[in-house]
């Protein structure tokens, strides 16, 4: 059983889903964890469920996260959840949508490790885990926008290892399938047949099923032991075995 006894979190989009998830699983093993989210009523929620604490904050800001940052003090965990998606090709993305969702997904996780990495490396110790997508891997139909960003993170994941994995922390990124979240169940009521969108995305994964948040937060509860040390720039994969023909 992995152990974060003494050790200090944060899991950005923690209100609900898959972050949520990430923040009992952590609090289960003795972690502090911080609960960061815009959804206040959500994310006190859950910070009351499992003795955590509570933060506003918008993670498209950069002021926000340097402030964060000061309030919070330094980390031993960083967990970059929070995102939106979109769906939509070319012909029916605008440029505000992709704007949108880069504020978010990408510079939301650079926000956050500009303003919390800079402690870790300071104590030269500590694991940042950005939650990318299978769409980080492989282009997903009809989720240009989405998948674009997903990329970015899985670059910018990569990258941050090269230049600061020799000082003591570590990052990585998780690539889930589709995950059965409460965004997802609010994207399926929008199709025609939900019934029959639910069996579709489910028969994505050769699994035949989609994922659970507690799978997620699972393989992070991983990398944010010390069991995981000799991980740094891994891009880990919980498809389902969406990729395994491809």
């Amino acid at each position: 059983m992995f152990n974060l006894a003494n050790k200090t979190a944060l899991v950005t989009g923690a209100a609900s889903g898959i972050g949520a998830a990430i923040a009992e699983t952590f609090a289960a093993v003795g972690a502090s964890v911080w609960i960061a989210d815009r959804d206040k009523t959500g994310g006190q929620a859950v910070a009351m469920k499992i003795g955590g604490r509570f933060l506003t904050l918008d993670v498209s800001s950069d002021a926000a996260c340097v402030d964060a940052a000061m309030n919070v003090g330094p980390l031993d965990v960083l967990v970059n959840v929070a995102g939106i998606g979109h769906v939509g090709t070319l012909m029916n993305t605008a440029s505000a949508d992709l704007d949108r969702l880069y504020q978010v997904n990408v510079r939301g996780v650079f926000n956050c490790c500009k303003a919390f990495v800079p402690a870790m490396l300071e104590r030269k110790e500590g694991s940042v885990i950005n939650m990318a997508s299978i769409a980080g891997i492989v282009a997903v139909r009809e989720r240009l926008a989405y998948t674009m960003t997903k990329f970015a993170i899985v670059g910018l994941t990569k990258a941050l290892a090269l230049d600061h994995s020799h000082a003591g922390v570590r990052f990585n990124c998780i690539c889930p399938c589709r995950v059965e979240t409460p965004f997802v169940s609010m994207r399926l009521k929008e199709y025609p047949d939900p019934r029959a969108a639910y069996h579709e995305m489910s028969a994505t994964q050769l699994t035949g099923r989609m994922a659970r948040p507690e799978e997620i937060a699972a393989a992070a509860l991983y990398l944010a032991a010390d069991e995981s040390a000799m991980i740094t720039g891994s891009a880990l994969i919980i498809d389902g075995g969406w990729t395994a023909g491809k």
